[in-house]
């Protein structure tokens, strides 16, 4: 059984005892998180699909822990202008592991 997803404008399949690293949440660490945006459901060989969710569908999942992803060098040049800027990016995000899903 698997479910998609919508959290933090991407989407995401997901089973039951799935980790994933998804937008930053503000949930505490140790705190149990629901996902109602279910786009789909696949159940007993049959998928249920949602226009454009589907009702009653819910994905519960634990908050893991929150962090920082990879540092990301954001350089701007411009020739013969002098013109030089650099910037780094840390996107944030939240490690859930998947526990449960209702359809």
């Amino acid at each position: 059984m698997y479910a998609i997803i919508e959290t933090g404008g991407k989407q995401y399949k997901v089973q039951a005892g799935d980790v994933l690293y998804i937008e930053k949440l503000s949930a505490a660490e140790g705190d149990s998180v629901t996902f109602d945006r279910v786009l789909a459901v696949s159940k007993d060989g049959g998928l249920v699909t949602g226009t454009p969710v589907v009702s009653g569908a819910a994905v519960t999942a634990k908050v893991e822990k929150h962090g920082k992803g990879a540092k990301i060098v954001v350089y701007k040049y411009k020739a013969k202008k002098n013109y030089r800027r650099k910037q780094g990016h840390r996107q944030p995000y939240t490690k859930v592991t998947i526990e449960n899903i209702q359809a």
